[in-house]
């Protein structure tokens, strides 16, 4: 754990969270979460959180291990095709991950999880955080999409609202 990286979580103000994602921009985000969901059976599910502090930064967690933590925490895991999806997004870090529940991991596999969250940093460095984030949850979607097409109506498993922690 680098002093830079805990100098940078330190000095990252939950307010910025809120500046760059304001009330308007999570409904998007919503919206483009039920448009989704409305051509698949899958779960999706937007995570943000301005930095890490206590004993998560102290200790040196990674982005990775902070994703699989709230994925399990929100039960993303706990869907019916096992297809349930989280886009976690780490602000201090400017990193993006993506945890898939096994039903569709073993379809795109972390490559293709790579790239979805490759081209939503590249938006994120130009400042288009929430068209990078729309443009991730419509990525997802379409592979879901693709091995869990909507049959019927289904039930909303997880909410559609994006969390900001």
């Amino acid at each position: 754990m680098g002093i830079a990286r805990i100098g940078k979580h330190l000095l990252e103000h939950r307010w910025r969270v809120r500046r760059i994602f304001p009330s308007q921009a999570l409904g998007l985000m919503e919206q483009a979460i039920k448009a989704g969901e409305a051509t698949h059976s899958g779960q999706v599910r937007f995570v943000v959180e301005g930095a890490l502090d206590g004993k998560p930064l102290f200790s040196g967690q990674s982005a990775r291990a902070r994703a699989l933590d709230i994925f399990s925490h929100l039960r993303i895991w706990d869907t019916a095709h096992n297809n349930g999806v989280l886009i976690y997004l780490l602000l201090a870090d400017r990193k993006v991950e993506i945890v898939a529940d096994r039903g569709i991991d073993a379809k795109v596999g972390a490559a293709g999880w790579q790239k979805i969250c490759a081209a939503m940093e590249t938006e994120f460095r130009g400042g288009n955080f929430t068209g990078g984030v729309i443009k991730g949850i419509q990525a997802v979607s379409r592979e879901l999409a693709i091995y869990f097409p909507k049959q019927g109506a289904g039930p909303n498993e997880l909410p559609d609202a994006p969390v900001v922690m």
